[in-house]
């Protein structure tokens, strides 16, 4: 039985550059805002974890219930590489797995920025699929995208959502930074939110128990303990909002009161107006035609489409062509 192998391309302050970064563009910014990627600490990726399990946020078992029932026609793609962005405890990716391992599938490539939990999850992996390669990536896809082990045909995943966390010319960057990667006939398998009844969207971000308002609430004391800044929690409150023109859920975090923040390590003093909001994540819903014409504007085509029972969410096979 192989061992997995693990490479490291983040650099060992990656992460404390990232937010330093991130931190002071976005504070300074007009209108402020925070990248979602800091929501997840430990408490956060718990609240998050609790977040998937709330009546009012589908997405997550919309998502299963698609892969579960359609897991062999995506095997029968026939990839010989599979690479997986943002992987991390590759739960869903094991209902893929035991498809694909019979169609000739040779390598899994777990792209994750936790190196901790990609480890332990390829350490795994080689346990429960003995004849796959397990071949981990601790890399960020916004700066190490390709850098993973070729060889046939590839089928990279990004499931979840979370091309719905970047704005149009994200996307539009990410679609055509990933494609330069894929050869012809070489595929991607996309998981996307879809266009549904506002009042179901806001709920699905605005839960009645209040865990995503402590998820959007929680960044600020990452901040306060990554950055040695004094943002009062209790200041803000979270917020929800469907944006009807952009098709997207923004979350935000409102200023209570007239208040200044200083993020001491940056040497930088914040001031927030009474009323004033700093966006935390967007969130973009799609339909067919608008994910099929973002899709053939990078050069992929796409091939299959499909959804779950009640329509809610939808996982896509695109073709490079």
């Amino acid at each position: 039985m192989p061992n997995p192998v693990i490479e490291v391309h983040l650099a060992p302050d990656f992460f404390e550059r990232s937010i330093r970064n991130d931190v002071r563009k976005g504070l300074t910014a007009t209108p402020k805002e925070l990248p979602p990627k800091w929501f997840y600490d430990d408490l956060g990726s718990e609240l998050f974890d609790e977040i998937t399990r709330l009546p009012e946020y589908y997405p997550t078992r919309r998502e299963w219930e698609i892969l579960r029932r359609e897991a062999d026609h995506i095997a029968d793609f026939g990839a010989d590489v599979f690479v997986e962005l943002g992987s991390g405890t590759s739960e869903k990716t094991r209902t893929l797995l035991d498809s694909m391992v019979g169609t000739g599938l040779r390598t899994y490539v777990p792209f994750d920025v936790s190196e901790g939990m990609l480890a332990r999850q390829a350490r795994l992996l080689v346990d429960e699929y003995p004849t796959l390669e397990v071949h981990g990536m601790v890399a960020d896809f916004e700066h190490h995208m390709g850098s993973w082990p070729t060889g046939g045909r590839q089928l990279v995943a990004f499931l979840g959502g979370t091309i719905g966390n970047l704005d149009p010319g994200e996307r539009k960057e990410f679609l055509a930074e990933l494609v330069t990667h894929l050869a012809p006939g070489d595929g991607l398998l996309l998981g996307t939110d879809l266009i549904k009844d506002p009042a179901r969207l806001v709920a699905a971000y605005d839960d009645s128990r209040g865990v995503t308002a402590r998820f959007n609430l929680n960044v600020l004391t990452v901040i306060n303990r990554r950055l040695n800044a004094d943002f009062e929690p209790g200041n803000f409150a979270h917020r929800a909002h469907w944006n009807e023109t952009d098709h997207r859920i923004e979350m935000y975090l409102d200023s209570l009161v007239d208040q200044q923040v200083t993020v001491a390590d940056l040497g930088i003093e914040v001031d927030f107006a009474a009323g004033e909001a700093m966006l935390t994540e967007i969130s973009t819903k799609f339909d067919r035609d608008e994910l099929t014409l973002e899709l053939s504007r990078a050069g992929l085509e796409l091939d299959r489409f499909w959804t779950d029972e009640a329509g809610d969410f939808a996982l896509s096979l695109s073709v490079m062509s």
